[in-house]
């Protein structure tokens, strides 16, 4: 599986933004995906991840309520809605997928990752 992530770019706090990961391949459907992202300076951490089936969704506390991850399997694609953003929302945000149904926010399960999008959220 190959992922493409975009979407990102400049907004300002309190606006949305949706980020896109296409996925390339037939068995996108059977993975469980997720969105993590990187701050400057900060290791990469969880943001969200949703089952195979998008019957399962999992946030890190920091998103919770704000974002919203979901996925349609016949356009093999997987979006991040972001609203009420904040500027320690600035990060890059990078697709994974997993070959289990369901993952949550352990890197170590991800399989396949895209590259990353930029948002940067100003004050």
């Amino acid at each position: 599986v190959q992922l493409q992530a975009s979407g990102g770019g400049l907004v300002q706090a309190g606006g949305s933004l949706r980020l896109s990961c296409a996925a390339s391949g037939r068995t996108f459907s059977s993975y469980a995906v997720g969105w993590f992202r990187q701050a400057p300076g900060k290791e990469r951490e969880f943001v969200a991840s949703i089952s195979w089936s998008g019957g399962n969704t999992y946030y890190a506390d920091s998103v919770k309520g704000r974002f919203t991850i979901s996925r349609d399997n016949a356009k093999n694609t997987m979006y991040l809605q972001m609203t009420i953003l904040k500027p320690e929302d600035t990060a890059v945000y990078y697709c994974a997928a997993s070959t289990a149904k369901m993952v949550r926010d352990d890197e170590i399960t991800y399989d396949y990752w895209g590259q990353g999008t930029l948002v940067t959220v100003s004050s």
